[in-house]
């Protein structure tokens, strides 16, 4: 089994997320005793938090290819940077480590694309939303037509992301917010949507709407799992 390392903490909330679903992942490929063998270098996502706000991306991308060096020194095999918002500056990222970096929405736009789902709505952060980072890659290299919601929904997307989900705090008034934002992306002929947050499963998952969703975090603990026992 190789080691998966892990980039985490932001949020925390979400980085417990992973720890869970690679350590369920293996126990139900090999059973038993067995856990999968990890690597977590947890940032303070303070430090994120305000880069981003601040749109300084370059200095964030150097502060986490810091972070991405010492989960390779500590002996991971892989690199995962649980957040899809910071795959921003995974391409600093990937030429800082020797290890391969197993990106959040290659992991994504495979089940996707084996699923047959062509037309996707997206939510996430304003910036995975708005920016050519990620719906750049979903359609250029994966040929995925990505549909997202207005700027008002934007807004309250992300509102809810950073002010409440980051926190902790998982209130039902925003998961009706949600839904009928996945609602309404389904009307405008997206065939399933993404949870293009990690931290969004938290607010609402496949049993809260007939429209089908991809838990981003889900989907990239599965494909390291993969890798590791490959």
């Amino acid at each position: 089994m190789r080691v998966i390392g892990v980039l985490g903490g932001m949020s925390w909330e979400s980085t417990q997320g992973y720890y869970r679903a690679l350590n369920e992942g293996v126990k139900a490929a090999l059973g038993g005793f067995h856990s999968a063998k990890i690597v977590i270098v947890s940032v303070d996502f303070a430090e994120i938090e305000a880069l981003q706000q601040q749109g300084d991306w370059q200095t964030a991308g150097e502060l986490l290819a810091d972070a991405a060096q010492s989960v390779e020194r500590a002996g991971a095999d892989c690199l995962l940077i649980a957040t899809n918002t910071m795959h921003k500056v995974a391409p600093a990222i990937e030429q800082a480590i020797t290890i391969p970096l197993l990106h959040i929405a290659d992991a994504t736009a495979e089940q996707l694309i084996a699923d047959g789902i062509t037309r996707v709505g997206l939510l996430g952060t304003r910036f995975t939303m708005e920016q050519d980072f990620y719906i750049g890659r979903l359609e250029q290299q994966f040929g995925i037509e990505v549909v997202v919601p207005d700027q008002s929904e934007r807004e309250t997307i992300h509102r809810v992301i950073f002010d409440e989900l980051c926190q902790g705090r998982v209130e039902d008034a925003s998961r009706q917010r949600y839904l009928a934002i996945i609602d309404s992306l389904h009307a405008q002929g997206a065939q399933a949507v993404i949870l293009g947050c990690t931290e969004i499963a938290m607010l609402v998952g496949q049993r809260d709407t007939t429209v089908p969703l991809y838990d981003t975090t889900a989907l990239h603990a599965q494909r390291a799992v993969a890798w590791a026992l490959a």
